[in-house]
């Protein structure tokens, strides 16, 4: 186990350093500036507004929903949290970018509402399974 360890760790070292390298011999400097700007905003709105968001959410969820659908809840709302961060970016540049960079062309709109619907419905599909496993199972006492 030790030794897999090991070798995973350097494995992501020399993978690191290669990505290092790359960005800063092939990506011209005022590029690796709005990266490091785009990265740096990332991390206080993740830090700033994502985090204590969700711990504020899981609270109140602590406080009015049972324990069971809570779990579910909660990996919904973070999942779709998440992937909603990702998506404002794209949302927002729509539209900014000449139609060669067909990539800013999507719906991201659409498509982020149509991801949370099925995170939302996978997670209620489990739910449903976990009440149904829960009635079929006769009462323990303790």
């Amino acid at each position: 186990m030790k030794a897999w360890r090991i070798l995973l760790a350097v494995a992501g070292i020399a993978l690191g350093a290669f990505g290092v390298f790359r960005l800063l011999t092939e990506i011209p400097t005022y590029s690796l500036l709005v990266l490091a700007v785009w990265l740096l905003a990332a991390l206080v709105i993740q830090d700033a507004i994502v985090a204590p968001s969700v711990v504020g959410v899981g609270w109140l969820l602590r406080r009015y929903i049972p324990d069971r659908g809570r779990r579910y809840l909660q990996v919904a709302l973070i999942m779709s949290a998440l992937i909603t961060v990702i998506a404002v970016p794209m949302i927002f540049l729509r539209g900014t970018q000449p139609t060669v960079k067909a990539l800013l062309l999507r719906s991201y709109g659409l498509n982020l509402i149509l991801i949370i619907a099925i995170i939302g419905v996978i997670n209620l599909i489990l739910y449903a399974v976990r009440v149904a496993r829960d009635r079929s199972e006769p009462a323990k006492i303790s």
